[in-house]
């Protein structure tokens, strides 16, 4: 699979390149290649991820699908209607979203979750051309600073006035607009940094500016 947000066969980042060929001789059945979005073509919803995790992305091949920080997520799309299953496990699991889609930052595995600036910077264009096809309208949630990050910039945008903050809305150019979450990520939901409360009540607010 090709396309302007999304390449496959993607080795554009050397370090990343050379670590995806050492996961996939230590752990031959994981796909450890570059994890495609998943979802609808024209969401109304987007979500923007870090980058694949080790056991979870990178292995399974779908976002956030095998990890701990799936677990929230999923249950939380399917509480709110965007998934038809509360529990995303393998791309054979039968789950699809509805009116939704998830994509990540970087796409490929970054050693110690911890992608370079030059990588992300690398893998903006395909983010940016992901959103450059979204409906007019559509919300775009991002979890965490650097997915945040990385859409400000595929926006062509100032950082210094898209600050990020758990549950922040913004008004994007393109009649868009951005919410923002702390990542479900474990760390984060374990020191109650990211309380179930919280991040329903970010997609509470969502549902509220679908309605309007």
């Amino acid at each position: 699979m090709t396309s302007l947000s999304f390449d496959l066969d993607c080795r554009q980042c050397k370090r990343l390149d050379s670590f995806l060929k050492k996961v996939k001789t230590e752990y031959p059945d994981y796909h450890a290649r570059p994890v495609a979005p998943f979802g609808v073509a024209k969401p109304d919803l987007l979500i923007v991820g870090l980058a694949p995790g080790m056991h979870g992305a990178n292995a399974t091949g779908r976002p956030f699908t095998g990890d701990y920080a799936g677990i929230l997520l999923y249950e939380t799309l399917y509480k709110y209607g965007f998934s038809t299953k509360p529990e995303s496990i393998s791309q054979q699991d039968g789950l699809k979203l509805k009116r939704c889609r998830i994509t990540n930052a970087v796409k490929c595995l970054p050693p110690e979750n911890k992608p370079t600036g030059v990588e992300i910077n690398t893998c903006n264009s395909f983010l940016a051309n992901e959103l450059a096809g979204l409906k007019k309208g559509a919300i775009i949630l991002v979890l965490g600073g650097i997915a945040h990050k990385a859409v400000v910039k595929a926006y062509g945008l100032k950082q210094s006035d898209y600050s990020f903050g758990h549950g922040k809305v913004y008004d994007l150019p393109d009649n868009s607009k951005l919410v923002t979450s702390y990542h479900c990520s474990r760390y984060n939901t374990s020191t109650k940094r990211l309380t179930e409360k919280m991040f329903h009540q970010v997609f509470e607010k969502i549902l509220k500016l679908m309605a309007k």
